[in-house]
């Protein structure tokens, strides 16, 4: 890297154009603020766009409804774990932000009388958890995910919000003497060029990190850029060893059927033809919480009642829906079963397994999406210029298990809260930049330099393929003691190969096998951080099922996890237990 890198300046950077990327991203351009967002895909492509089911939001507009049983809902659904605090501010502004969206232009489909459509979800009741179901997802036919991002994108061009698009943020630029974020390193893909992009307020909005798990509905993109930045700035990551597994993913290929398939009707059989949820869940049956239908499903395979050649799925059945609801309600999932099932779910069922979707985990952030570290006395200690918000950071609103819907309500809630609160925190510094402090970017320019030099050593596939494998065999829908321990080592001897690996192409043009190797360092970080808090989590809890240990253990464990990178090892933080208007809901048994 002989020329130096160039210097740009912003006042603020958003990293990441998916769902809460882009709703920060207006609420800062909006307020004529010189907004960049970064983006490794063109932004209308970022995984928001995969989601399908809908919006939580209590409009009562089909079923009764009010802000505090979506709030009871969704701190049982965490196995209360969840920040209460931060769950009723999601709650209480749900409405809003979803009728903001709407005028907005956002397509929802409608009723009769001319409101949005809502469809029932799991986890979602009328009345604190009673038998009924509340109708609380908004939706956009199946499609709810991409229609909201490409409404975002819309209200962002004609803000003016400027776009880096195909660009990757590599590292945090920290001001050593308050430790505060003052920009990023980012590489064009186009060039191949680095570049520091200084700012006085960062957004991480880097999104999920499925990508470490063999089988998952996450695309290639979602490879946890902002968790390795942050690990590798010295900051800790929080609650990464929870991670949902959607129980509907189509078998072989991983991708997502929507909930909203069984919000409208379907239901899951055995391969007796057995509707097995009436076992796990009397109540909410094939609309428990994910985490529920997972087990369920796993444990039907595991006792032999799978489907197939292999026993090795089971069958979700909507046919008894009738084409009209199939080809208005879900006509993404029809194609979806079609393409990648070879089945019309029109005739015949579609053939499902729990495949890993969504991180509860992530960058520690409290509800103005301020990233907060632990740091003297404080457990909650706010780092100066640094914001995170959506799937890659921990609110803490989904605890252990996230409700199905509350993900998009997250990203809209939070990346609006987070603009505010930038907009507050720019406008109250001192004008000009901080200068960059002195060796700004070193390790990106040392690693970047490894990758260009190494003349041989491990494929970057190998590796990738080696930790995804490891994590899908040892940190599964259900974890066992051995498994585990072997686990962690696993992960740290793919974490010491990591420093051998090599790329043949060393051209600069688009690359994208650089940006390959740097990404695998992302996902070890993030596979290695999951692994050691999982083992060290002696109990079950939400998306955490130990076969040692099989309750959920309120007196020891209703606690936080905090990993970090150097020494990998772990603190703990108590969990928010007070919301903010309301009383404390406290822990009891969950049942569906």
């Amino acid at each position: 890297m002989s020329n130096p890198p160039q210097v740009r300046k912003f006042d603020a950077i958003v990293v990441g154009a998916g769902g809460s990327g882009m709703r920060a991203a207006l609420e800062l351009a909006r307020a004529g603020l010189k907004t960049a967002v970064l983006s490794k895909v063109f932004p209308t492509r970022s995984h928001t766009v995969a989601a399908q089911g809908g919006i939580a939001a209590p409009l009562a507009n089909s079923t009764e409804d009010n802000w505090h049983w979506h709030m009871y809902d969704t701190v049982k659904g965490a196995d209360y774990l969840g920040d209460q605090d931060a769950i009723e501010y999601m709650c209480r502004r749900a409405i809003e932000c979803v009728v903001e969206l709407e005028h907005m232009g956002m397509p929802f489909d409608r009723l009769e009388n001319g409101k949005i459509y809502q469809r029932p979800f799991g986890g979602h009741t009328q009345d604190y958890g009673s038998p009924k179901m509340a109708m609380r997802a908004c939706a956009a036919a199946d499609r709810t995910g991409h229609a909201m991002l490409h409404t975002l994108y819309q209200q962002n061009v004609r803000a003016n919000t400027q776009f880096l698009i195909e660009w990757m943020a590599l590292d945090l630029i920290r001001d050593p003497q308050d430790g505060a974020v003052t920009g990023v390193t980012a590489l064009e893909m186009e060039t191949g060029n680095l570049f520091y992009l200084q700012a006085k307020a960062v957004l991480l909005a880097t999104g999920g990190a499925g990508r470490i798990y063999w089988a998952t509905t996450n695309a290639f993109i979602n490879t946890g850029d902002g968790l390795g930045m942050v690990a590798r700035a010295g900051l800790p990551l929080e609650d990464m060893e929870f991670w949902q597994f959607h129980p509907t993913g189509v078998a072989g290929a991983g991708v997502l059927i929507t909930e909203g398939v069984r919000g409208e009707g379907g239901y899951l059989l055995n391969k007796n033809g057995e509707r097995f949820m009436e076992r796990y869940a009397p109540n909410a049956k094939d609309l428990a919480s994910r985490d529920v239908v997972s087990r369920a499903m796993t444990t039907e395979i595991k006792e032999g009642r799978g489907c197939g050649e292999h026993a090795d799925h089971v069958l979700l059945k909507l046919d008894h829906l009738g084409p009209e609801v199939i080809t208005h309600r879900l006509p993404g999932i029809r194609e979806i079963a079609m393409k990648f099932a070879n089945v019309d779910p029109i005739r015949d069922p579609i053939p499902v397994v729990p495949t890993v979707h969504y991180q509860m985990g992530g960058v520690p952030t409290n509800y103005m999406g301020q990233v907060v570290a632990p740091e003297g006395n404080s457990k909650e200690a706010i780092v100066p210029g640094l914001y995170g918000a959506g799937e890659c950071s921990c609110v803490s609103v989904h605890g252990a298990n996230r409700l199905g819907t509350n993900s998009l309500l997250d990203l809209l809630v939070f990346g609006k809260a987070s603009g505010e609160q930038m907009i507050k925190d720019i406008k109250g510094q001192p004008s000009p930049h901080r200068a960059l402090p002195k060796g700004a970017g070193e390790n990106t320019r040392f690693r970047l330099n490894r990758l260009d030099t190494a003349t041989s050593g491990e494929r970057v596939v190998d590796v990738l393929n080696d930790l995804r494998r490891t994590m899908q065999a040892h940190c599964s829908v259900f974890r066992f003691p051995d498994d585990l321990a072997k686990g962690v080592q696993k992960v740290k001897e793919i974490s010491e190969r990591l420093k051998k690996t090599f790329i043949a192409d060393k051209s600069k043009v688009f690359n994208t096998a650089r940006i390959e190797a740097l990404e695998l360092e992302n996902l070890v970080e993030t596979a290695m951080s999951t692994i050691v808090s999982a083992e060290a989590r002696k109990e079950s809890r939400g998306a955490q099922a130990r076969e040692d240990f099989k309750e959920r253990d309120d007196k020891n464990w209703m606690k936080h996890t905090l990993w970090y990178k150097e020494g990998n090892r772990l603190e703990y933080k108590p969990v928010h237990t007070r919301p903010l208007s309301v009383e404390t809901m406290e822990p009891k048994v969950r049942t569906y």
